[in-house]
């Protein structure tokens, strides 16, 4: 059957209409790129032909064959922009119409001569967006340099696509004629007379009167996050942030700066991050919430860096000066609040190390929170989970920093009052440090009981019976209860075994009971000011009545601060040892700021209070987190253990600690 193309839509693309759809012809495409792969075709309406670009979710035409050279497209959602110069069609959604067809007509490549011929008496100039008028046409006329007259009287018949002049254009430009040719022996020289041809021709440079969309005022159209693509001049994105990292300042050969990032969801589904540096972190940061709507535009994109990128998006925008981030209201709630691609625990045996993936899990057991010195001198918290699917396997999963004491706390709270809850990972990292396991990073999110329906199955499994089905730790072979790494310990194992007397710290995690804490020095005054990025902490005295000398910093200060410095001792059923706890552990311990118990034992002198208060922490059970180093006092060697962390026995935990412990034993 004939097939009639949309008469001259290449120039009414180019243009720059973007909604007349018309019908084209595929009579070329080309698979561009190896990395990231991208499809380039040569469209035609019969007549001209132009450079296309398909936005990467329409590749799956390509490749199941519905598009093809020959076949007849209808372009539904299209822009065209410039690129190094030349402008391109970025096809973002069409439809197959005709699969397979013979090339129609004669098509040549597009070009702004062309743009001319498209159409006769030069309405293509009109139709591709150009406007003529009489005002046009009088500068036309006015500006050339000989004029044709009409030459019906000299017995020549002129065909001529110019636009048509007024009469006064014509008259005055009469002059130019009548010089050359005069009255009396116009009829003598008509045969000779040769009518100058005139150039075609081309609209003036400047199009003052063309409209927002020439003059690129027109707002940007809001397109999905999977049609983004660098070959667009304009574009705006509507979308839902699913994820903010923190403000990282970092230093390198072009000097110091900040950072950050966040991800973002639309109702498409798609997904792509967005990135801001230096003075733009000032403009955004305190902007960006998570969880609410912005409509974003005017971005740079560049290729997303895939090592710490793990959205499922090959491009990444960064914000500029120029860029606009507005809130928008959730009227319609479109957008999911967070997409997941959940995998099972069993296949994470098998994934890559610091690969990134969500998993779904229940939460069979929470260790305490511990602190972590890392490789900077700074100091962390590190919690772990146990994750439990019907997968037939569980895994471990690292909390790290804010995540211990946020998630994590409640986490622990909910396991200890004796109830299993689902938990969601978004973009957790997977180690291969002794078996698999997964980690937090800064884009990690963690959602407990969320309303979807991987939970509820879940949750429905787990109360019909996968409570006690049996599950394969693809983790490091540790014991319920006990934290990653974590070396259980008795009192009597820390002598017979000499810890603590090789070059680094030995750190290890005794259960056991205090039965004596000293109470005449339990805590000094310390200096309060800042060095660096930490308090001095060194100890300050008295300088007169009111005031306080620091030697370290040369001072005198009007306040100072009050840190423990606890001598306890504590027992097992193997024996008993002293051990150090400074601030925090001492006040783990003693449940009260330091301050407090100072100023009521000195200030108030309130021994009856300070009494019970020491008193009621005597027997009570802990696990003792202990970092044990041999140090020199003097001239004689001694072994130190100093309380890291001091938690109250979970006595859950525990008993899965030790039952799992006694089924290890070797029986006799």
């Amino acid at each position: 059957m004939p097939v009639n193309l949309t008469p001259n839509a290449i120039a009414i693309i180019n243009g720059g209409d973007v909604n007349s759809k018309p019908l084209v012809q595929v009579v070329d495409i080309k698979q561009i790129g190896s990395a990231q792969e991208r499809y380039r075709l040569l469209i035609s309406d019969s007549t001209s032909t132009q450079h296309a670009m398909l936005a990467t979710q329409l590749n799956d035409r390509v490749k199941d064959g519905s598009v093809k050279k020959g076949s007849v497209i209808q372009l539904i959602d299209y822009i065209c922009s410039e690129v190094q110069k030349r402008k391109i069609i970025v096809v973002l959604n069409m439809e197959t119409i005709i699969p397979d067809c013979e090339i129609i007509g004669n098509p040549k490549l597009f070009t702004d001569m062309t743009a001319q011929k498209a159409l006769p008496n030069g309405n293509s100039i009109q139709s591709a967006g150009v406007a003529y008028n009489n005002s046009s046409a009088q500068s036309y006329g006015n500006n050339m340099q000989s004029f044709q007259p009409p030459l019906s009287n000299l017995g020549y018949t002129v065909h001529s696509s110019r636009p048509p002049l007024t009469s006064q254009n014509h008259c005055n430009n009469m002059q130019s004629f009548r010089s050359t040719l005069g009255a009396q022996n116009h009829g003598n020289n008509a045969q000779s007379f040769q009518p100058t041809v005139q150039p075609p021709y081309r609209p003036p440079p400047s199009y003052r009167n063309h409209g927002a969309i020439m003059k690129n005022e027109a707002p940007a159209r809001i397109i999905p996050i999977t049609a983004l693509n660098p070959y667009q001049g304009r574009w705006a994105i509507k979308a839902r942030v699913t994820a903010k990292g923190d403000l990282r300042r970092y230093n390198n050969a072009r000097g110091d700066g900040k950072v950050f990032s966040f991800d973002l969801l639309d109702s498409s589904g798609g997904e792509i991050r967005v990135t801001c540096f230096n003075a733009v972190v000032d403009r955004f940061f305190d902007v960006i919430e998570v969880g609410r709507v912005y409509l974003i535009s005017k971005g740079s994109l560049k290729p997303a860096q895939k090592n710490f990128n793990h959205l499922n998006n090959e491009w990444e925008i960064f914000l500029e000066a120029t860029s606009t981030v507005d809130l928008c209201p959730d009227e319609d709630g479109s957008i999911p609040q967070q997409q997941f691609a959940f995998k099972p625990i069993s296949e994470i045996e098998n994934a890559e190390n610091n690969a990134i993936l969500d998993v779904i899990g229940i939460v069979m057991s929470v260790n305490p929170s511990v602190p972590i010195l890392r490789k900077n001198g700074m100091e962390t918290q590190r919690r772990i989970l146990n994750l439990k699917d019907s997968s037939g396997r569980n895994v471990e999963l690292t909390l790290w920093g804010d995540f211990c004491n946020k998630e994590g706390q409640k986490l622990q709270e909910i396991v200890d009052s004796g109830v299993f809850p689902v938990l969601a990972v978004k973009a957790g990292k997977v180690s291969d440090f002794s078996g698999k396991s997964l980690g937090t990073i800064s884009s990690t999110q963690l959602i407990i009981n969320p309303d979807i329906p991987e939970a509820h199955g879940l949750k429905e499994w787990f109360d019909r019976g996968g409570h006690n089905a049996a599950s394969l730790s693809i983790s490091r072979d540790i014991m319920p209860g006990g934290s990653k790494n974590e070396i259980r310990k008795t009192v009597s194992q820390i002598k017979n075994e000499g810890l603590g007397r090789s070059d680094r710290p030995d750190w290890v995690t005794v259960s056991a009971r205090i039965t004596f804490v000293k109470t005449d020095t339990f805590c000094y005054t310390a200096c309060p000011l800042m060095i660096g990025d930490r308090k001095c902490n060194k100890k300050v005295i008295r300088s007169g009545n009111s005031r306080w000398q620091c030697d370290r910093c040369n001072q005198e200060l009007d306040e100072c601060d009050y840190r423990y410095l606890l001598q306890v001792q504590i027992q097992d059923h193997t024996g008993l040892t002293w051990v150090t706890a400074f601030q925090e552990a001492g006040e783990e311990i003693l449940g009260y700021p330091a301050r407090e118990l100072y100023l009521m034992k000195y200030e108030l002198q309130d021994d009856t209070r300070f009494a019970d208060i020491v008193r009621g922490r005597l027997f009570h059970q802990y696990l003792f987190k202990l970092k044990i180093k041999e140090e020199m006092y003097g001239d004689e060697q001694r072994v130190n253990m100093t309380v890291v962390k001091a938690d109250k026995v979970n006595y859950s935990s525990e008993s899965r600690y030790l039952l799992d412990f006694i089924s290890k034993c070797p029986r006799y």
